[in-house]
């Protein structure tokens, strides 16, 4: 079939490298005129991320890019450490920059996928036959397939399943990440200072340039996801007068080209697919900080590409057996990180303490950091990765 995705960060790529090798012809278009680089980390945990790995044979390559981070340090407004969260939690199994991981599907996939940099899809309409597609700037085409995998803010999704407000559900929880020079000495580690409502956390996953997120809590909050010089200006505003050294973190803020804005939001639909359109990764079930969303990505790929080549063709059964085989698995993760706003932005400051007393627990009692393993991945491997018919590596 003649396959058209939209999106190239992960989930888009990862789709297109099973595709290609199940004989399809692709074509993934991305907005950005590049592909995107650096960014924030992003990681794997368990067999079953593991293990998908394995399948596309990459797995060696993004260990050899891993960060490797150790704990990271939770600091008063002083900069002394008052405890520290285990590596586990942020980093899993394997983890590696955004940009590195973009990077290696991209170097994967290049050489028998098409990509369109700078285009992006303006208008669907399909029949029983195929899916006739416009866009920004390219010509129009007619393709057999149409996926949408461009995140959260899915032109895709819009176009097909409408913007229906009842399609998300936002967490209240709001960040800001760019890149800065390094200026704390750190190297695989991190530090995080949180006041109520705020928290700050700079890493350096190789030493050299720092990464910096700026989160905050406020529900409701209105603003624009493509002006970002509004973004900068509510990280500015939301974050003045907060302790430690954030007054250094936002004149740096004002000066990075990276800078990038979103709410974290789930989304949620009551179908993934329409006709010959289907969703994938964020754009149809975004889970939300701690959802395991890279991870879904590459698994929702795996199992979507299967079930095609499986159904022979059969769109309308290979997305129905896709969507029964991981809306569970998409609800655990997403229930899981339904939570993750307490451990981003404690409310109070009673909270923050009672966060760093836990975790000060966790570092020094195996048991509890065994323990905390456990728990940190046990939503991730809830999943029992089906066996498909895998064509040789080319």
């Amino acid at each position: 079939m003649d396959i058209l995705i939209s999106g190239a960060s992960v989930a888009g790529p990862s789709l297109a490298f099973w595709l290609q090798r199940y004989g399809h012809s692709v074509t993934v278009v991305e907005k950005a005129p590049a592909l995107r680089g650096g960014g924030y980390a992003v990681d794997f945990r368990g067999k079953v991320h593991l293990a998908t790995l394995e399948r596309m044979g990459l797995r060696a390559q993004l260990e050899a890019r891993a960060t490797h981070m150790g704990d990271i340090a939770l600091v008063d407004g002083e900069g002394a450490q008052v405890s520290a969260l285990p590596s586990a939690i942020f980093s899993g199994d394997l983890e590696v920059l955004r940009g590195d991981l973009a990077e290696v599907l991209y170097g994967a996939t290049r050489g028998r996928v098409r990509y369109r940099f700078g285009d992006q899809i303006t208008g669907i309409a399909q029949d029983a036959h195929g899916v006739d597609v416009t866009f920004a700037h390219g010509e129009p085409g007619r393709f057999d397939l149409v996926v949408g995998a461009d995140g959260v803010h899915s032109a895709v999704r819009r176009l097909v399943f409408g913007d229906d407000p009842a399609h998300r559900k936002p967490l209240g929880v709001y960040g800001g990440v760019f890149t800065m020079p390094g200026t704390m000495g750190l190297r695989r580690t991190g530090i995080i200072y949180s006041e109520p409502n705020r928290s700050v956390s700079v890493m350096s996953p190789h030493g050299g340039d720092q990464i910096v997120s700026m989160t905050f809590a406020e529900p409701g909050l209105d603003f624009d996801h493509r002006d970002v010089e509004q973004q900068r200006q509510l990280i500015a505003e939301r974050f003045a007068g907060v302790g430690w050294r954030t007054a250094e973190l936002l004149a740096a803020m004002g000066r990075a080209e990276d800078f990038w804005f979103d709410e974290t939001t789930q989304i949620r639909l009551d179908r993934w697919s329409q006709g010959r359109v289907v969703l994938l990764g964020d754009a149809g079930f975004a889970g939300g900080p701690g959802g395991n969303g890279t991870g879904l990505a590459v698994v929702g790929a795996y199992v979507l590409a299967g079930e095609l080549d499986a159904a022979g063709g059969d769109h309308a059964a290979a997305f129905g057996r896709y969507e029964r085989l991981l809306r569970p698995y998409v609800a655990t993760c997403q229930r899981q990180a339904d939570g993750s706003p307490d451990f981003l932005v404690p409310s109070t400051w009673k909270k923050i303490a009672q966060r760093n007393r836990f975790f000060k627990t966790v570092r020094y009692v195996p048991p509890a950091r065994r323990l905390f393993k456990y728990l940190a991945t046990r939503t991730a491997t809830a999943f029992e990765l089906p066996d498909y018919r895998l064509p040789a590596l080319v």
